[in-house]
């Protein structure tokens, strides 16, 4: 397939899970992907995935929260490929607490790297695509389609117990992509939300020996949900099972084509039929 063939794309989050499996899909149809991690060993596994493939793809290493991330990001996509047509931000994480329980840097650390980090990208991004098409008014040229795309989850549209943090993060999302949708309509930008239910990936399934962490901003994170849990949660879903991250990137795709071209300002629920 090509029907992304001369688009060039940034994936943030995307050396693991859903993030690798969202940048694999849009480089197996035609696109250029920059890949980001926090950990610089899965950003070259996926890079050299791509190129295994077939594909085009260059890392771009580093921590989403960092103040200066979002213009590097940005520009390692213009140096690399020479524009940039396609936006999804992934990266992210959980950590859990009841409010009364949470603390300042859990609130604030949870809010950077899932609203604040999407807000630098685009903002770094704004300049570069304004100049493409001012470029292509100039020249006469028609406007292509450009894409955002904002990861969002179930917990962002209905709440969930335990993750006030991880809820109005997500919930925020929902309010940049509609601000988004109405600000770069103008440049012939569609920008949408897929909000995920219960996708199984690190951070849900709990390893073999029941001790699942993750290092992220400085702490030792837990990750994993308890597998009777999990499995009553999975019975909980119309379809009757987890999604798998090849599954959420399916979701990410359908607003990269040029059928969703006429679509914006929507979140779409990739969960299995299970909704709040």
């Amino acid at each position: 397939m090509s029907t992304l063939n001369d688009k060039v794309a940034i994936v943030s989050g995307s050396g693991r899970g859903i993030g690798r499996e969202i940048a694999l899909k849009l480089a197996s149809s035609g696109a250029s992907v920059v890949i980001n991690d926090i950990d610089a060993e899965p950003a070259k596994e996926t890079v050299a995935a791509v190129e295994a493939a077939g594909g085009r793809a260059v890392a771009c290493v580093g921590n989403v929260t960092d103040i200066n991330f979002g213009e590097r990001f940005v520009q390692t996509a213009v140096d690399s490929f020479g524009g940039l047509d396609i936006i999804v931000n992934n990266a992210g994480y959980t950590w859990d607490s009841v409010i009364q329980k949470m603390t300042d840097d859990q609130w604030d650390a949870i809010i950077d790297v899932h609203l604040k980090a999407p807000f630098r990208i685009l903002r770094a991004a704004q300049p570069v695509i304004a100049s493409a098409v001012k470029q292509a008014q100039a020249a006469g040229e028609p406007i292509p389609c450009r894409k955002v795309v904002n990861i969002s989850s179930l917990a962002g549209t209905g709440g969930n117990a335990g993750q006030a943090n991880y809820s109005s993060a997500k919930a925020g999302v929902t309010g940049l992509t509609k601000t988004l949708a109405k600000e770069w309509g103008r440049y012939n930008v569609t920008v949408n939300t897929v909000a995920f239910g219960l996708i199984k990936t690190r951070l849900t399934e709990t390893p073999a020996d029941g001790d699942g962490t993750i290092v992220m901003a400085g702490q030792q994170i837990k990750v994993g949900v308890n597998p009777n849990l999990l499995t009553t949660m999975e019975q909980m879903v119309p379809l009757g099972r987890a999604g798998t991250p090849a599954d959420g990137a399916g979701a990410v795709y359908l607003f990269c084509l040029p059928e969703s071209d006429y679509v914006s300002a929507q979140t779409l629920v990739c969960g299995g039929g299970f909704n709040f």
